[in-house]
């Protein structure tokens, strides 16, 4: 019988040993789950109301099985508390309110008690195993690792990582890339989740940043931080483009990315499976960046509009196409390079703006300043745009004009500042009509024009206006980048803020909202002023 047991011991010992080994888990956590398993089996045996405890030796495999008793004057429950005579018989000393044990036999399994220990040691053991693998990869997001594909199931890649699996999802997949069971793939590991079933690994081989890593395996320079990878953009299996900049004046950049006879970018154009990748030198300055960033087209000239965030690309009429790209991908790449939406026109394209714009402009200023057109034209030729450019700009300035004298520029700042009071006056009677309330005038940075706009958004009272969040009223439009004269259809730009239109910033933006939620709080100290006198009176 002693042999049986040393043999039961000895055995449950090498399976703790052997499942902690091959799941590369914690043998205590093993032991903990056998624990568990022998606990619920004696339960099972000895009912379970009873508080019972296993514990078993993890050097000797000894196991111990007891149940936890409550010392106390007049027994409620007979399964968990014990008087205290009774109590003194099974331990000397014992008094009310210790706790003592109570040795149980040892139990045999059945094969119903044996088969759901077994799944609940598994099931301690599966969980282990899924908080092992979150742990190990959740702070390798970024990384590039390499697995086996192990299936693909529905259009996604299921990849063994040694360790654990990841998957890559349709969408983060290489466009008409082929896959197989059994080959070898390279990927980064985008994201790594705690989920019901386990730990999800999700890998990428289309996101930008597994470009960047590629590179950053090829070309030492970059892994030393000599080179630096500004901005990325890709299309997938077709072309990508990278904004690179040296940090060492004596190293170039591109010719360092491109490698001798471009063996090191044609590394990476292997792995992305034929990837056209453009290597662009990166500048602080947006419109030599956007310029290079168009290569290789020829850009003749770079507008920015700051107000809009967007760009505006001249171009000759013969590299209209080479612009472009196929399909947009030239110009929508550049847009993703530089973070900004880029129009490219041609230099009749804008020639006819210009002209546009010019007729425009000097037409407003011969209605609102009531001059002629020659003067009008003469002010725009001279880079007025708008009347607040001339009503408070210096004096000088105007005078300065050919043509002009001091006399005939403080006449026309005269009539600008008339005519910004007409159109004042206007929006405050249009916002009166609305009902917008006199209080939200005299808050910061509102204009007439901009209480209209409020209006007509149905926001009305200081009550309206706190209820709103700082993107919900001054958040700029996301402008996407497009040709002028593109016949191809258009997606319907995402709207902004009720406010986007008059380019005020965030802080701005919350500042104003701040200011029409200060009489909530003077409300609640007005409020609980009262409550104080009430209750100072009431004492009294």
């Amino acid at each position: 019988m002693a042999t049986a047991v040393t043999a039961n011991r000895a055995e449950l010992i090498a399976i703790a040993n052997s499942v902690a080994s091959e799941k590369m888990i914690d043998k205590a956590i093993v032991i903990e789950a056998m624990e568990d398993a022998i606990q619920r089996a004696a339960k099972t045996r000895y009912g379970s109301e009873n508080d019972i405890r296993a514990k078993l030796d993890p050097q000797t495999g000894d196991l111990r099985l007891w149940r936890v008793l409550e010392v106390v004057e007049l027994v409620d429950d007979h399964f968990k508390q014990i008087g205290e005579k009774d109590a003194q018989r099974l331990q000397k000393g014992a008094t009310v309110g210790d706790y003592i044990v109570d040795p149980l036999p040892p139990i045999e399994f059945g094969r119903i008690q044996a088969q759901a220990s077994k799944q609940v040691i598994l099931q301690k053991v599966r969980d282990a195993e899924r908080e092992r693998q979150f742990e190990e990869f959740k702070d390798r997001q970024g990384e590039i690792i390499t697995g086996v594909v192990k299936r693909v199931e529905f259009g996604h890649v299921v990849v063994d990582l040694g360790r654990a699996e990841g998957v890559i999802r349709r969408d983060q997949q290489i466009p008409r890339e082929a896959v197989r069971v059994g080959d070898r793939v390279r990927s980064l590991i985008l994201n790594v989740r705690r989920e019901n079933r386990g730990p999800q690994i999700f890998l990428s081989r289309a996101h930008p940043d597994f470009m960047k890593k590629l590179f950053a395996q090829e070309v030492p320079e970059i892994y030393d931080g000599i080179i630096e990878i500004k901005a990325a953009a890709r299309d997938p299996g077709s072309r990508a483009k990278i904004g690179v900049i040296s940090h060492d004046g004596s190293i170039d950049p591109v010719g360092a990315c491109v490698g001798m006879k471009g063996s090191r970018v044609q590394a990476v154009v292997q792995e992305m499976q034929g990837e056209k990748i453009d290597i662009i030198p990166w500048s602080p300055d947006t419109a030599t960046f956007v310029v290079n960033a168009l290569q290789p087209a020829n850009v003749a000239r770079v507008v920015l509009d700051e107000e809009e965030d967007r760009i505006e690309v001249v171009v000759p009429d013969d590299q209209l196409s080479l612009a472009i790209g196929r399909r947009g991908q030239n110009v929508r790449l550049a847009s993703q390079l530089t973070g900004k939406a880029i129009d490219i026109l041609t230099e009749a394209d804008a020639s006819e703006k210009r002209q546009k714009e010019f007729i425009e402009r000097s037409g407003m200023f011969e209605k609102e300043l009531d001059v002629d057109e020659t003067l009008a034209q003469l002010l725009v030729a001279e880079g007025f745009g708008e009347l607040e450019e001339v009503a408070y700009v210096e004096i000088e300035e105007l005078a300065s004009i050919e043509g002009f004298d001091e006399d005939l520029a403080q006449e026309l700042q005269s009539r600008a500042q008339e005519a910004i009071e007409r159109r004042e006056q206007a929006a405050r009677e249009e916002r009166t009509a609305l009902g917008v309330e006199d209080a939200l005038a005299e808050l910061p940075y509102l204009t007439e024009a901009m209480l209209v706009t409020l209006g007509k958004a149905g926001i009305k009272t200081l009550d309206d206006l706190a209820d709103l969040a700082t993107d919900e009223l001054v958040e700029k439009k996301k402008a996407e980048p497009r040709r002028r004269g593109d016949d191809a259809p258009k997606r319907e730009a995402p709207k902004g803020g009720i406010l986007a239109e008059y380019g005020l910033s965030d802080e701005q933006g919350n500042e104003i909202i701040m200011a029409a939620r200060a009489h909530w709080f003077a409300d609640e100290d007005a409020a609980t002023e009262e409550s104080e006198d009430a209750v100072a009176e009431s004492d009294q």
